[in-house]
């Protein structure tokens, strides 16, 4: 049997440079290749926060635990490091580069990934394939990268990214945030393209319609920095029908027995 292709092992997590300040309590989770896992939970949850973790952001120290990428221990490794080995975090807020255009940011970037130069004709034919993929007109990569777009184009500019630099891992931070339903559809359906038997894919989200377009096979529910609930896309469903209240009285019931 082979290693998953993510292994988060009791991971606690807290602020850099505000110690004291635990966001996540010892984190579990794993995830293979070809694997499609939705993180759920209330807002203020730690669900960021554990991503984030995971891709390396100095924002955040890692005060206990691991995190194994395909097989090897990346805890302390930096952010750009944890890039270059395949993992990919699309942001929640996509920060505008004014003067730099797509198709120059893509291919700096597929060119750290890959760690040599890519071929121009290489690149440009990649570029467009992905771009056809996605239906997205050529003069979008023309474009300054996020300078000027619209919510949607920002999740399209991040999923286009996703399909250019072909990650072993793909973290979707809060991806449906502020997509209307047309929007959401057509970023849902370009991750639905994107994905293949080889890439993992981690959906955070805070709500379920997303996963109406995606479905994953593995749901789980983050409070209070923990993962307390584990299922199929069942249990998505049935947190769109009766919301996390259930889940959060269980668990106060639970704890008010321990104590």
């Amino acid at each position: 049997m082979n290693d998953p292709l993510l292994q988060v092992r009791d991971l606690r997590v807290s602020v850099t440079g505000v110690p004291g300040t635990p966001i996540v309590n010892g984190v579990d989770l794993q995830i293979g290749a070809g694997e499609i896992h939705a993180l759920m939970g209330p807002n203020g949850s730690g669900k960021s926060t554990l991503a984030n973790a995971i891709a390396g952001s100095p924002a955040y120290t890692v005060d206990g635990g691991q995190v194994i990428f395909k097989g090897e221990d990346i805890t302390q490794l930096s952010a750009d490091k944890r890039a270059r080995l395949g993992l990919f975090l699309s942001f929640q807020y996509p920060t505008p580069i004014p003067g730099v255009t797509m198709v120059n940011f893509l291919r700096e970037a597929l060119k750290a990934r890959r760690g040599e130069e890519v071929p121009a004709s290489d690149f440009l034919q990649q570029l467009r394939g992905t771009l056809e993929m996605l239906k997205m007109d050529e003069t979008f990569a023309r474009r300054y990268v996020n300078d000027g777009f619209s919510g949607g184009e920002k999740k399209r500019a991040e999923i286009l990214q996703l399909g250019v630099l072909k990650p072993d891992l793909a973290i979707l931070d809060e991806t449906d945030s502020g997509l209307d339903v047309d929007a959401l559809r057509v970023v849902a359906e370009g991750i639905n393209a994107l994905h293949t038997p080889e890439m993992g894919v981690l959906i955070i989200t805070h709500y379920q319609r997303i996963l109406n377009y995606i479905e994953p096979q593995f749901v789980h529910v983050l409070v209070n920095g923990r993962i307390v609930r584990s299922g199929g896309a069942e249990l998505a469903r049935q947190i769109e029908t009766d919301g996390y209240d259930p889940i959060l009285a269980e668990m106060g019931a639970v704890e008010e027995v321990v104590s």
